[in-house]
């Protein structure tokens, strides 16, 4: 199993900084344990290739393997409780995916290619009426 690990990665494009976990796969080959908040092809799964800038930040050069997940990203909404939130998380990685959840009200969710439910149905049956946020 390899170490996660926690590197300074800048966005050009975005002109930020952010702080990411992820696993080192060799030198400059990495790959997400979660999801990247800022860029939002950095998913879980993903991976890439860096360079270390002048600031001694990591810069992605390429990305060399998509995540084999789907994702999806939402608003949350305060009608829920978070134990209800939390619930569907829990049932989501029992199954293989993934699930966090970033400022306090934005969730990101990851799903396997090959999970048994449609998790737009999911949420229509349960009523969970929560925005998804597209780049």
């Amino acid at each position: 199993m390899l170490k996660k690990i926690e590197i300074k990665l800048y966005d050009k494009r975005k002109r930020a900084t952010t702080m990411l976990y992820i696993e080192k796969l060799s030198e400059n080959k990495f790959r997400m344990t979660e999801n990247g908040i800022l860029n939002c092809k950095l998913t879980k799964g993903t991976e890439f290739t860096t360079r270390i800038n002048e600031n001694g930040s990591h810069e992605i050069i390429k990305i060399i393997k998509e995540s084999n997940f789907i994702t999806k990203r939402f608003f949350l909404s305060s009608k829920y409780k978070e134990s209800e939130y939390r619930m569907l998380g829990d049932e989501l990685m029992k199954r293989g995916g993934f699930w966090q959840v970033d400022f306090g009200g934005i969730t990101t969710v990851n799903i396997p290619k090959d999970f048994e439910f449609d998790i737009n149905q999911v949420m229509k049956e349960l009523e969970l009426n929560l925005i998804e946020i597209s780049e």
